[in-house]
């Protein structure tokens, strides 16, 4: 192209145009496809309030996991069929590898919704993010506002007891 006769310099530079915006668009076109990829397939976490996780327990067969400590578990009772499994230990500290293996040998499929239970949606919230969007595990929810607007509002509570108090 370069060795084009100076009469047709207007045409070489058009077409220098035209190949350069061709060129951004493929380019533009590109961004946009990875930026979607990477923000549609991405796992969130969805927010459910009580009545959501009833339907969701009920039709969807959702595992309800309470991850808060023993001495929760007791002092409140958990949402009945739940499943307890504390995430965060009495120094706040949490091993989630581990904790990843005892939820997946819970689980009775890889795409069966999983609905975190804390005290108050914090804990459920924070370890629901890492499991969507760091772990990038599907169908992740948690109990807006913990379990404490559950009980306010006359759910069913199963009691539990703990290994140091009678029930």
């Amino acid at each position: 192209m370069l060795i084009l006769k100076a009469s047709t310099g207007l045409r070489t530079s058009s077409a220098t145009l035209i190949e350069s915006k061709s060129m951004n668009y493929k380019t533009l076109l590109l961004l946009i496809l990875a930026f979607y990829v990477h923000f549609v397939s991405a796992a969130e976490l969805g927010e459910l309030d009580a009545g959501q996780l009833a339907a969701l327990q009920h039709d969807q067969n959702a595992l309800i996991v309470d991850i808060r400590t023993e001495q929760e578990w007791a002092a409140t009772g958990t949402i009945p069929d739940s499943r307890k499994l504390e995430f965060f230990n009495a120094e706040g500290q949490s091993d989630t590898k581990q904790w990843v293996d005892k939820l997946n040998k819970l689980r009775t499929s890889p795409d069966q919704p999983v609905v975190l239970v804390c005290r108050s949606g914090n804990r459920s919230g924070r370890v629901g993010r890492l499991l969507a969007q760091k772990l990038g595990v599907e169908n992740v929810y948690h109990l807006k506002n913990g379990i404490l607007p559950w009980i306010k509002a006359g759910n069913p509570i199963a009691k539990v007891c703990s290994d140091h108090s009678a029930c």
